[in-house]
């Protein structure tokens, strides 16, 4: 047979055009953003001019893919145009069970270590197997910073590294001391870690039930 002269276009799973799509940033800033058209591993999206990342960049699209979860779809940015740009799929989109996005606990103790720094105590405010909210005393951090976290749940204690994100900077003011932070951080977590985080949260969960 003749090899004929039309290029294949390889096709992936996209939002349709019109719907609406959760895109993550690689900064972990969400943004709500609307499919204006999709086709083979293209797709031209309108986004808040706030949230229009530059060309390059990495994001990641999420939509329902009910009753099992969400898709969620690592893409590339190509273009922009005013508040339009369009991305490029990186392969196929996995579907994230709402299982494994469950958040919780609160007051665990976490060790933040950072190359050339004191190590720095502090708390928990809510974790899940990606990521947690914290605050330290006596430290400053900047965003994107990489850190080490040493992280206490309940008989468990887990260690590994992290990145810096959403980072606010609490000066005590009364009496005046130190500094501390609040701040996200994102973990680079095995999936055995993530399940260890994952099976404290629910535990967590089932006995705040049982106590109401």
């Amino acid at each position: 047979m003749p090899i004929s002269g039309i290029a294949m276009t390889t096709t992936v799973l996209l939002p349709d055009a019109g719907s609406y799509v959760e895109m993550t940033a690689s900064d972990e800033q969400a943004a709500r953003v609307r499919v204006v058209h999709a086709e083979g591993k293209g797709l031209t999206l309108s986004a808040p001019l706030v949230a229009v990342p530059g060309v390059g960049t990495d994001v990641t699209l999420r939509w329902s893919a009910a009753p099992r979860g969400r898709y969620a779809l690592k893409c590339a940015v190509t273009g922009i145009d005013e508040n339009r740009l369009r991305v490029e799929a990186r392969g196929e989109p996995l579907v994230e069970q709402q299982r494994h996005f469950v958040r919780g606990g609160g007051g665990e103790q976490v060790i933040m270590h950072r190359a050339g720094f004191p190590s720095a105590s502090g708390w928990i405010r809510d974790i899940s197997e990606h990521s947690m909210r914290g605050h330290f005393e006596g430290t400053n951090v900047r965003d994107g910073e990489s850190l080490r976290l040493r992280i206490e749940l309940g008989s468990e204690i887990i260690e590994m590294g992290a990145r810096a994100a959403k980072v606010e900077a609490l000066p005590q003011q009364v009496p005046p001391g130190p500094m501390s932070v609040e701040l996200v951080a994102i973990f680079e977590a095995s999936e055995a870690q993530a399940r260890i985080i994952r099976r404290y949260v629910m535990r967590q969960q089932l006995l705040s039930r049982s106590r109401a």
